[in-house]
């Protein structure tokens, strides 16, 4: 069984402590289900910002009592009741036609406001992984993964933000600017702290463990294919 459903909202009214609530049950209302019988279970969580270094699938999440992380440590308790649960945390970008999230948004208010801008010197990265490439990395957990496992479905290892803006810039014929971080704030509304983070990770110990071998374009070139600049 795979677990991918969470509630992203990031509206002004957003609860994110009600919607980690919702998880921790959906995921121990699963794992009830397959107590003792050995299944699979592949639950999605989100990489880990380690500040100054290279995420690796061997750091614990953090604990953020603002937003709280619970698919993991509800996933993983099951390892020891019977179930073959792993974990695969995503990076801020799981892009290719038909994404909706992050870069889409980034496109949405770089369109809006007429400019596409990344924060102090853009230097900071993202992680980010074509959505086929990770489909195939929940396939292989499904089949082989260890009970306990947390794996990384990072096919870019860093991408620098000024790329990403870049390009959108370039696509849309907009300026690219560089914001300050109060500005940055004003530019990106609740999307400034993702827009500013820097969250490069590295996936070879999933590739090591699981054979899998990202083969889809990366995102730089996914933006360039065009797609997803096309107004319906």
């Amino acid at each position: 069984m795979v677990h991918t459903a969470y509630i992203h909202d990031f509206s002004e009214n957003n609860d994110a402590a009600a919607y980690a609530r919702i998880d921790r049950r959906a995921i121990e209302t699963i794992g009830e289900a397959l107590a003792g019988s050995g299944g699979p279970l592949v639950v999605a969580s989100g990489l880990v910002h380690t500040p100054g270094r290279i995420a690796t699938e061997e750091d614990d999440a953090p604990d953020n009592p603002a937003y709280p992380r619970v698919p993991e440590p509800a996933a993983l308790s099951l390892a020891g009741r019977g179930v073959r649960v792993s974990v695969v945390r995503l990076p801020p970008s799981v892009h290719g036609e038909g994404d909706h999230a992050f870069v889409p948004a980034l496109i949405g208010i770089a369109r809006a406001k007429g400019r596409s801008a990344y924060a102090g010197d853009g230097s900071n990265r993202w992680a980010a992984v074509h959505r086929l490439d990770a489909a195939h990395l929940f396939r292989l957990a499904l089949e082989a993964a260890l009970a306990g496992t947390r794996l990384h479905g990072a096919g870019d290892e860093g991408v620098p933000f000024r790329d990403i803006a870049e390009v959108i810039g370039r696509h849309l014929n907009v300026p690219v600017a560089s914001l300050s971080p109060e500005e940055a704030h004003n530019h990106f509304g609740l999307l400034g702290m993702f827009a500013a983070m820097d969250m490069p990770a590295s996936s070879a110990l999933t590739r090591k463990e699981l054979g899998w071998e990202p083969t889809q374009p990366e995102l730089i070139p996914d933006l360039d294919e065009g797609h997803y600049f096309t107004v319906s």
